[in-house]
């Protein structure tokens, strides 16, 4: 039998009006030329229709080891809990719970909301959508736009999207490497240009805009589709989705774990390891891996080569895995996701 080891995966990438090139110029990832790149998605898993273009289901394709070639839904399938521990899966298809992402934003992306459950309850295709941004770098002076200034109402808001003053009304927030910020359902909020992050979140690309900055598609000569009106219904205006996430940190000799974010779809922290380190990998459901900096390796009892990744590859370890050894081979910084089990959904 097969024993499971640490998947990677083939980006895919997409052009965006908004986009760049800081996938290729940052993380040394070969992206198409002459395309503004806006995101790669890194572990990505959906049923058919849901993305543009697709009539089966849209799975990121295994990279490394045997398994390549393979779709990380055929491997769900395939291994079930040896791959997925007691973590639920998603809707009635059984999807991935998260969706990894890199963005590149060159220009400010646009103002929107995402549907909060209750919403998405009682509307026919819509889907949650709740996410973090862990800024990867910035140009000097740029911020995100996230929450809404004090007094703003449903009423003041929509008059300011009518009279093109809507971003008097949220709230800018300058940014810097090493910040991270949680975006709950029903936050209005923009990522701005200069800004690249990582992205986790709920595996919903359901996105309502207010505000585009007047931009004109060039395919099509005219300003992209806005979405007032169901906007108007999801955004928070009490403030409480916009509050920002309490850091903790745990530290060891050879170790700094910092919690980003906790909340009820995934944790992240931000983990760092010294060169040199030697241990056994201790979990026993998946996690995810986002390389940040380094370069580490995982040996797998039965497996001749280990398993290397370094600066922008991101991996997903299986619950089960035969005497995993992490060993880091330089300093090591990487953003590590976790998953509430199901007992924990049940609690």
């Amino acid at each position: 039998m097969m024993h499971l080891y640490p998947l990677k995966f083939k980006p895919r990438f997409f052009d965006k009006i908004w986009g760049g090139r800081r996938l290729e110029t940052s993380l040394n990832k070969e992206i198409p030329e002459n395309e503004l790149i806006g995101e790669s998605w890194e572990i990505y898993d959906f049923p058919p229709g849901i993305v543009k273009g697709s009539t089966d289901w849209a799975s990121a394709e295994i990279a490394n080891g045997p398994l390549a070639g393979r779709t990380l839904h055929w491997a769900i399938q395939e291994f079930g809990k040896s791959l997925m521990g007691d973590v639920q899966l998603t809707g009635e298809h059984g999807q991935f719970p998260l969706l990894i992402k890199f963005l590149d934003a060159r220009e400010d992306l646009s103002l929107q909301v995402h549907p909060n459950a209750e919403y998405a309850r009682t509307h026919p295709g819509a889907h949650l959508k709740s996410e973090a941004w862990y800024v990867i770098e910035n140009d000097p002076g740029t911020a995100i736009y996230k929450g809404l200034t004090k007094g703003a109402t449903n009423k003041s808001f929509a008059d300011a999207i009518a009279d093109g003053t809507v971003m008097e009304q949220v709230v800018r927030i300058p940014v810097k490497p090493g910040d991270c910020h949680y975006l709950e359902s029903g936050t209005v909020h923009a990522l701005g240009a200069g800004v690249f992050v990582a992205e986790v979140q709920t595996p919903s690309d359901t996105t309502y805009r207010v505000f585009d900055f007047n931009r004109i598609e060039a395919a099509t000569g005219k300003p992209r589709q806005l979405h007032v009106e169901q906007a108007l219904e999801c955004i928070d205006f009490t403030g409480q989705s916009s509050k920002p996430q309490v850091r903790s940190h745990v530290s060891h000799p050879f170790t700094t774990v910092t919690r980003l974010v906790t909340c009820p779809y995934f944790k992240m922290d931000k983990v760092r390891f010294k060169e040199g380190f030697e241990n056994r990998v201790p979990y026993d459901e998946p996690v995810i891996w986002i390389m940040l900096d380094g370069h580490a390796e995982v040996k797998i009892d039965g497996m001749k080569e280990p398993i290397s990744f370094t600066k922008g590859e991101t991996l997903l370890l299986p619950a089960e895995m035969k005497n995993p050894i992490l060993k880091t081979n330089s300093d090591c910084v990487w953003l590590e996701v976790t998953f509430p089990t199901k007992k924990s959904w049940e609690e």
